[in-house]
């Protein structure tokens, strides 16, 4: 594969973990997040067809999701669950801004701009709601 393809394929798989870690997210989460929970969820399902979409068109191999992904730390309450969710947006964001480092083309690069802004309001939304601060960092998906 490409570098251009390698990158779409480590991005679909962070968004595989997303989509499953989102279903343990809501079994945790509080009642009032329920809506916003299912949207964010629809969000990375439709980032993962799309992922998938480039690939399959490029006739590269389109990675298989696992039949489940751990969690980076237990998830017991509402607050556990909301810091999951914070780290399961930085790890999309990072993968996609490895997406746009490597896109060879702008429909490449619009996906990985998509997902980077994406992951990146997701995850300050759930920071504020931790009443993390800053609720973003500079430059979202680069750890710093």
């Amino acid at each position: 594969m490409t570098p251009t393809q390698d990158a779409v394929a480590a991005a679909l798989k962070s968004e595989y973990a997303a989509v499953y870690l989102y279903g343990l997210i809501e079994a945790y989460a509080a009642p009032t997040r329920k809506a916003e929970i299912a949207t964010y969820a629809a969000e990375h399902r439709a980032q993962r067809d799309a992922l998938a979409r480039v690939l399959s068109a490029a006739g590269a191999e389109v990675p298989v999701a696992a039949p489940a992904y751990a969690p980076p730390e237990p998830v017991t309450d509402p607050a556990s669950a909301a810091k999951v969710a914070a780290a399961v947006e930085d790890d999309a964001a990072a993968a996609h801004r490895n997406v746009l480092s490597q896109a060879d083309g702008d429909g490449v690069r619009h996906l990985g701009v998509a997902g980077l802004g994406g992951a990146a309001v997701r995850g300050a939304r759930w920071r504020a709601a931790l009443g993390v601060s800053p609720v973003t960092t500079p430059f979202p998906g680069s750890g710093t």
